[in-house]
């Protein structure tokens, strides 16, 4: 299929589908405010017997996330659960005790070792680095760290990647992220594990999550995600065998202009495998 399909509103899609699987930044909100329609039409899907599963490339816990989702203002009642590429690294951490890790990342992402027993150290002495992102993300790019990368990889280090992510949108602005460290990484040669979309890990947890709520296991074909990046959720929804509803307001807005009028050649290099369907926004 090349065509594309463009959906007035979320009602058109959740026909027998048990359970929604949905991005959160770029969906529901964009880093400075919630998009009060898209947290509507994830509540009423839920009223009407749905499970909401939100997932996230946020380097940081379910709860941590739960409450930066409060103060932007999306109601508890939007979703049924989170889980966050956050809480995949912590187990990774939690299974290599007394190795020492280099924390890469802001401040506001030490929740990703809160009562773990990590042991931090610098890369002198580190036995493996956690990227949560840049430690300052307002400023900084990924070159700014080519070298400290090519010592690591001298130092023959595993980088475990908090969030894959390259960039996301903070208001109107694009910042980079993990994700953009891991992949310089990678093409020095270092080994990185990553963890969130679109790997398969955070998906198979989601699955779990969603199962114990629906009390029975759910059935792929019956599962929708719903995202903004083709690099993670696109991608991760087809490697994982469920289909996708794209946003488009997203990280990806400028090159979506003019998106209803492309042919059958330009819709396999923009997506590759195109979307179930479109939609600017989120909404019932």
């Amino acid at each position: 299929m090349t065509t594309l399909h463009f959906a007035e509103g979320l009602r058109e899609l959740v026909g027998g589908v048990d359970v929604v699987l949905s991005d959160i930044w770029g969906v529901v909100h964009n880093g400075l405010e919630s998009f009060p329609e898209a947290c509507e039409a994830l509540h009423t899907y839920r009223s009407r017997g749905g499970t909401v599963i939100l997932i996230t490339n946020a380097p940081r816990p379910a709860d941590s996330v739960q409450r930066q989702l409060r103060k932007l203002g999306v109601p508890d009642e939007t979703y049924d659960a989170i889980v966050s590429s956050g809480d995949l690294t912590r187990l990774y951490v939690a299974e290599h005790p007394g190795r020492k890790m280099l924390w890469l990342g802001p401040e506001r992402d030490n929740s990703i070792y809160r009562g773990l027993d990590a042991v931090t150290a610098p890369l002198e002495e580190a036995d493996y680095i956690v990227c949560t992102g840049l430690y300052d993300d307002e400023t900084e790019t990924a070159e700014d760290y080519r070298g400290m990368m090519l010592k690591a990889r001298e130092r023959k280090l595993t980088l475990v990647c908090a969030n894959p992510d390259i960039v996301v949108e903070r208001g109107d602005r694009l910042i980079y992220c993990a994700g953009a460290i891991a992949e310089l990484y990678r093409e020095l040669g270092g080994e990185v594990i990553f963890y969130g979309k679109p790997h398969r890990p955070i998906y198979e947890r989601a699955m779990a999550l969603a199962g114990e709520r629906q009390g029975n296991q759910i059935d792929r074909k019956k599962v929708l995600a719903i995202g903004d990046s083709v690099r993670t959720d696109l991608t991760g929804a087809r490697e994982f065998g469920i289909d996708c509803l794209f946003v488009t307001r997203g990280i990806h807005a400028e090159e979506f202009e003019g998106l209803d009028q492309l042919d059958p050649t330009s819709v396999v290099e923009l997506f590759g495998h195109p979307p179930k369907a479109l939609m600017r926004e989120l909404k019932w």
